[in-house]
């Protein structure tokens, strides 16, 4: 079986791996990316995505508007009561699918001399400062770095021992797009009980219908239509939109064992991007918007650390896992804090009286789980 050498392997191919992939050989870096799965392909995702990652996409050399993405602007909550609010988003941002997205940064990526491997990783080992990381079918390769962008839960994290997969997770989430009436520039987030559902247009005039849930709440229906009539549609909104489009996927797609545990940034000398390293609740709609900004995060310090500035590998871990966390804590912090207080009726009654009296604070907190636009 063959082996390969190279600067850096990069295991995953979503947002933050393919993003890497591109930053990377922009600046002349040998690039892997080992991904199992083909393009395009539709994935279980909000696909709303803050314009604080707009100046870097560009710089990256993708403009995601010359690609149908819809400009977002406005911010529509509701409770399963029928209570709403809404405001402007207050940097906004756009809306545009995986299917479409992901594919064209693989274009992208491809552009720049980046190597794909369609497999799968069997497993990966650090000895003496490098890693070999064998696949199913590929051969084995070899790098003294490694970025793990292989999403919310692998057989990788598994493999590694982290701490998160210990911990069984109590959600699963569902998506769809369907065609009909819905704004362009507004994304709306309807409140059911047990969970969720984000609603935004995309590319083609479709609308992303992404919801998650319990699977306390979803278990004693089991089959995802009557979920969808006894529970989601509680909340008038939502059986207004359900009801009144039409599906453009034979079925939903569906994952389950979406663990919002606390995660590291850096597991066994692996420097984890996206999901991996992290997952805000989708309840403020930014988990694209972060995945994307830890690839910057994380090019920029391995190209230091190639170029010679950061001395050693206990730096180069040190500085990203720093970076990540001065970017990211706050955001995860307020999240699970607004995703705990809708959980429980009462209290998102209440929370949502108190918004809609003092309007001004929606902006805040949007504020406390977005960033301002990047630097690059």
């Amino acid at each position: 079986m063959k082996t390969t050498t190279t600067e850096v392997i990069i295991i995953g191919g979503g947002l933050a791996g393919l993003c890497a992939s591109i930053h990377l050989a922009k600046k002349g870096r040998k690039v892997v990316l080992i991904e199992k799965n083909e393009y395009p392909r539709h994935k279980v995702c909000g696909e709303y995505v803050s314009n604080e990652v707009l100046p870097y996409l560009n710089y990256l050399g993708f403009n995601p508007f010359a690609h149908g993405a819809k400009k977002i602007k406005e911010f529509e909550l509701s409770t399963r009561n029928g209570k709403r609010i809404a405001t402007q988003l207050p940097l906004g941002g756009f809306g545009i699918s995986r299917f479409q997205l992901d594919y064209e940064l693989y274009q992208l990526s491809k552009s720049h001399g980046v190597r794909f491997v369609k497999d799968r990783v069997q497993y990966l080992n650090y000895t003496d400062n490098s890693f070999s990381v064998a696949t199913k079918s590929s051969g084995s390769f070899y790098s003294k770095l490694v970025i793990g962008a292989f999403g919310k839960r692998s057989n990788l994290d598994m493999a590694m021992q982290r701490k998160f997969v210990k911990k069984k997770s109590p959600y699963l989430a569902v998506k769809m797009h369907s065609s009909g009436d819905f704004p362009d520039d507004k994304v709306a987030l309807h409140n059911f009980k047990g969970g969720y559902c984000g609603v935004s247009k995309v590319e083609n005039d479709h609308i992303n219908l992404c919801y998650i849930s319990s699977f306390k709440a979803f278990q004693p229906y089991k089959d995802i239509s009557r979920f969808q009539e006894k529970v989601l549609f509680k909340n008038e909104a939502l059986k207004e939109i359900f009801q009144n489009t039409v599906p453009q996927f034979e079925e939903p797609l569906t994952i389950s064992q979406i663990s919002f545990e606390t995660k590291a940034p850096v597991e066994n000398h692996v420097l984890m991007c996206g999901d991996s390293a992290g997952m805000i609740h989708p309840l403020c709609g930014n988990g694209m918007g972060m995945a994307i900004r830890s690839a910057h995060l994380v090019s920029v310090c391995i190209i230091e650390y190639l170029e010679g500035k950061i001395k050693s590998r206990k730096a180069l871990e040190q500085r990203y896992s720093n970076k990540w966390f001065s970017n990211f804590r706050l955001r995860l912090k307020v999240g699970h804090t607004i995703a705990y207080l809708f959980r429980h009726d009462e209290i998102a009654t209440l929370l949502l009286y108190l918004l809609r009296v003092f309007p001004f604070l929606v902006p805040l907190i949007i504020k406390m789980t977005h960033g301002k636009p990047m630097k690059v």
